[in-house]
């Protein structure tokens, strides 16, 4: 599943959308589901004082070897869980959620953690798939998910993302969605934006 999940994630229409969000991180940053390391070759080298990368899938982190011995940027993985990091309060200045947030068991407790490990002026960077706004496409999505969610290492189609950010006490600042082609629209409506502690 890890290597089948590298290449998902690194297809072209999602590596444009990292393309799009990555580079407006700075400072110290936390990236949770760091996994093989797609993000790394998208991060402004002058912006980015260093990176704490966050996953508990220790296959998916070794795949990272490649892209970390071609980044010059400070880089430490945690295998760890995100809903209970083992770090410092405000410490980011910024925290990187890509493609991931489907995957996290209990993603409310994940999200309270990143406001927690968040600086008061920080910034929580998103790019996700989750939960469509049209009717016939969501239905499909709840139908298909308990089957999806076992073959595709607990990935989530149906979840509402904005709706969990905003529960979880952030303020969504910025927000483009819409469908990613040539996909299949139950699992790929798509989530980019910005947002900001309460």
């Amino acid at each position: 599943m890890p290597k089948l999940v590298n290449v998902a994630c690194g297809v072209a229409a999602i590596a444009k959308q990292r393309a799009l969000t990555i580079p407006e991180a700075s400072g110290v940053v936390v990236e949770i589901g760091i996994g093989p390391g797609h993000n790394l070759a998208f991060y402004d080298t002058g912006k980015v004082k260093r990176i704490i990368g966050v996953d508990p899938v220790t296959e998916m982190t070794a795949l990272a070897e490649k892209r970390l011995r071609q980044t010059s940027l400070e880089v430490e993985i945690i295998n760890t869980s995100a809903e209970d990091m083992p770090l410092d309060n405000n410490l980011a200045d910024t925290v990187v959620l890509t493609y991931c947030a489907c995957t996290i068991p209990v993603a409310e407790l994940a999200l309270a953690e990143m406001r927690r490990v968040l600086k008061p002026d920080g910034r929580l960077l998103f790019c996700e798939h989750g939960r469509s706004p049209d009717v016939n496409v969501a239905r499909w999505q709840d139908r298909i998910n308990p089957y999806w969610n076992r073959i595709a290492g607990g990935c989530n189609v149906n979840r509402d993302i904005p709706g969990l950010i905003k529960t979880a006490g952030f303020d969504i600042k910025t927000l483009e969605t819409g469908y990613l082609a040539p996909f299949p629209k139950f699992s790929t409506y798509h989530f980019r934006g910005m947002a900001s502690l309460r």
